[in-house]
This record gives structure tokens, C-alpha cells and sequence, in this order.
């Protein structure tokens, strides 16, 4: 995808992409970004098979360890997404708050082969009162559930926006983005309170 030119006139926002271990947090980040986007993949080493469990993706080779970082511009929007993709296992869990600084709200990426990868993710933003949409990214060969078994097994309330989602498609990434700020904007207006910029400096990577 071409980059496109930095607008410093549209509203910008930070937005972090969590979720569990193989969720596809770097894909999905990797199919919108309209910027070569910035990852930090490792290969799986033989150390970190005795460290992160692979049930259910066992096919997977590189993982995140710090962040992955895009860029997407919705001009019929006005606005610029900063993209931040957290890693998943929870032994980097640690750099979480830093990630989550200034941040507009969170997509909590959820694998069904691996559900209860996103329960962590979820408390995460709950407590810290951070608005979150639930992505489901529906990989090849994972079993589909309907709506109200994944909200019950989430323990989701019926406001948080809950979404099927293919993370390599950037029209289905468009529409959870467009979701999440939509859902803040009527939050914020519910509450009386305004959303919150941020323009993340290169420093903040």
C-alpha cells in the first residue's frame, strides 16, 4: 500500500490492538496501515516453546515482543488512527500502561480456537475504564459461535460492541476501527465529556 501524506488538520487518535498469543494483532495492523508498518517479530525459539503455550496455534513461528505500530488516514472521517499493537503473552504484559498512554480506546482481538486468551485483555481496559471493542478474528477451520455464547463466555455487556472480523482484510479492519470510535464518541457524549487526542511522538515508540 502507497503511503499517504501526513495531514497535521485531521483529529488524530490513538488506538491500541490487543489480544491474546497468535491473535493476529500484527496482521491486522499489517493489512490497514497505509505506512510500511514498524514489528517487532521474533522467531519462536526452542526457550520460548517452554514458555508460551502453543495449543491451537501450533503452526505459528514469530511472535511480537514489544510493539507493532501503524498508520491509517480516514479522510470521509477526518481523522488519522495511530495503530499500536501490544504483544500478546503475558509475560510482556508489563509495558501494557506505557502502550496505553493517551490512547482514544482498544481493539481486543479474540481467537475462538483460543478464547480464553482475551479474558486478560478485557480486564485490562475494564479496570482502567478504557472503552474496548471485541474483534473476532475468524481464522480458517476455527469453530464459529453466535454472538450471544461468545458476549455469555466473554462476560461481555451488552454495550460493548462485539464484531466477526477477518484481520487480513482491510475493509473488515476498517469497519471494527470505525466501530471502536464510533462507539467512544457516543460513550463520551452519553457522559458528557469529550474524546481525547493524541498525536504520538517518535519518542512514544
Amino acid at each position: 500500500m502507497a503511503s499517504k501524506p501526513y495531514d497535521p488538520f485531521l483529529t488524530q487518535f490513538k488506538i491500541v490492538i490487543a489480544g491474546g498469543f497468535g491473535a493476529g494483532k500484527t496482521t491486522l495492523v499489517g493489512s490497514i496501515s497505509e505506512i510500511e508498518p514498524l514489528t517487532t517479530e521474533e522467531i519462536i525459539t526452542a526457550a520460548s516453546i517452554d514458555t508460551d503455550d502453543l495449543a491451537g496455534i501450533e503452526g505459528k513461528t514469530t511472535t511480537t515482543v514489544a510493539l507493532d505500530f501503524g498508520r491509517r488516514t480516514f479522510p470521509h472521517q477526518q481523522m488519522v488512527l495511530y495503530l499500536f499493537g501490544t504483544p500478546g503473552q503475558e509475560r510482556f504484559w508489563f509495558m501494557w500502561d506505557d502502550l496505553c498512554r493517551g490512547t482514544l480506546g482498544a481493539v481486543v482481538l479474540a481467537d475462538t480456537r483460543r478464547l480464553q486468551d482475551s479474558f486478560g485483555p478485557i480486564d485490562f481496559f475494564e479496570r482502567r475504564g478504557l472503552p474496548f471493542v471485541v474483534a473476532v478474528n475468524e481464522f480458517e477451520g476455527a469453530h464459529r459461535y453466535p454472538e450471544s455464547k461468545l458476549r455469555t463466555a466473554l462476560r461481555l455487556g451488552a454495550a460493548v460492541p462485539l464484531l466477526l472480523c477477518d484481520a487480513r482484510e482491510p475493509q473488515s479492519v476498517r469497519e471494527v476501527l470505525i466501530t471502536l470510535v464510533k462507539y467512544v464518541i457516543d460513550r463520551s457524549a452519553a457522559a458528557g465529556t469529550r474524546p481525547s487526542t493524541t498525536v504520538p511522538h517518535r519518542s512514544a515508540l
